[in-house]
């Protein structure tokens, strides 16, 4: 029992810290763009306006896509924002889950996304992969997995058709940044230039 109230406490003292740093809690925001649209930069971003970011979590513990699923619902009250795989094949979860929470479709030409996705995982079996896109490895896949960005971009334009104050497309390879970011969010403008992390020159 003390050790419950302890760690209470300890998690009190932590929002009010938070709360004194960057305001009262703001809606969550869910990255719906699969990985490799930019992800890793509104990541950045994110955490620069001070949201706690969530990105890939580890799932070498769980045995099907329904655990996976669990383990991401499971997730959301540690964190104020999500990106990456596979946060954003569950927009209609968490949309049920988290009421008023703003939503971000990353964007990114499909024949640059699918050049980027095979030089950062080449033909290497990735569980994940397996479970989200039907096959375990982009290289030699070029259909399937372009097939289910189109699909998941129509997918997720199509459910928030008529919800223009709680989702917006984001093309940082287009040059979006920090103006239309915050615009949506409701947050002041970093002085500073909008991030672009993890490109192919950033891993060499």
């Amino acid at each position: 029992m003390f050790h419950q109230s302890r760690q209470t406490l300890k998690h009190t003292i932590a929002l009010n810290l938070r709360r004194l740093k960057y305001g009262r809690p703001q809606p969550k925001v869910i990255c719906v763009g699969l990985q490799k649209t930019g992800t890793t930069s509104l990541q950045y971003a994110l955490s620069k306006l001070g949201y706690r970011v969530a990105g890939v979590y580890s799932i070498k513990d769980l045995d099907t896509p329904d655990q996976m699923r669990a383990r991401a619902i499971s997730l959301l009250p540690r964190f104020d924002a999500f990106a990456d795989n596979p946060w954003c094949t569950y927009y209609r979860e968490l949309d049920a889950a988290v009421p008023g929470a703003k939503f971000i479709l990353t964007a990114r030409d499909p024949e640059k996304w699918y050049t980027s996705v095979c030089k950062h995982f080449g033909d290497t079996p990735i569980r994940m992969h397996e479970w989200i896109y039907g096959v375990p490895a982009p290289v030699g896949n070029k259909e399937v997995y372009v097939g289910k960005l189109l699909s998941h971009q129509a997918a997720v334009r199509q459910y928030f058709a008529d919800r223009p104050d709680d989702f917006m497309e984001f093309d940082v390879a287009s040059g979006d940044g920090w103006d239309k970011l915050c615009a949506f969010l409701n947050k002041k403008v970093p002085g500073e230039a909008f991030p672009r992390l993890n490109t192919a020159a950033m891993r060499k």
